[in-house]
């Protein structure tokens, strides 16, 4: 994502309620701290932003700021898909998953700690829409999020064929699931 396209914690300046961000300062949270911490809350409240801020803090002291996330696509190669239509369904499976991450705090903050280490992403070969329900069954056991792509039907394959499994996560636990799959 080119920096120009970003929406992360730095281009939404204006959204900021600058009550909570004074009852954050009177806290000592320096201020791009209580800035990052608002947004990322969606300015719910002073108290979310701040427990997110210190629980961070706990969270880096104990050392997983230095965990890799991954997004990982896994195509349906069953499918008679061109080039182009694999690619858009990719595009599907990136803005589902991404949408489906800021469902749940836990998943927002992975999706920001992804999207600051730089976003890696791979596209691997799924054998057909047995192998990926498979695969989503054993992210979902790990807690992980998935998305599946359920095609429209307007082109190239039948309306509500599976196309694409999309899974994010630690980088060692979605290799668990998608680790021995070859790239597309």
């Amino acid at each position: 994502m080119d920096s120009s396209e970003q929406s992360g914690p730095d281009s939404c300046s204006q959204d900021i309620n600058p009550v909570f961000l004074q009852q954050l300062r009177e806290l000592d949270i320096p201020e791009e701290a209580a800035k990052q911490a608002l947004l990322h809350t969606r300015n719910v409240s002073a108290e979310e932003a701040a427990m997110y801020y210190f629980n961070k803090l706990e969270n880096e002291e104990e050392g997983d700021d230095d965990l890799m996330f991954k997004m990982v696509f896994v195509v349906n190669m069953d499918l008679a898909m061109g080039v182009g239509k694999v690619a858009a369904q990719v595009g599907h499976a990136a803005v589902g998953l991404y949408q489906a991450l800021q469902e749940k705090n836990s998943w927002r903050e992975m999706a920001w700690k992804w999207d600051h280490t730089g976003a890696k992403k791979v596209v691997v070969q799924g054998t057909n829409v047995a192998h990926l329900l498979e695969l989503q069954a054993l992210a979902m056991s790990l807690s992980l999020p998935t998305y599946l792509v359920q095609d429209a039907g307007l082109t190239q394959v039948e309306a509500g064929a599976r196309t694409v499994l999309a899974i994010m996560g630690e980088e060692e636990m979605v290799n668990n699931v998608t680790g021995s799959l070859k790239l597309l």
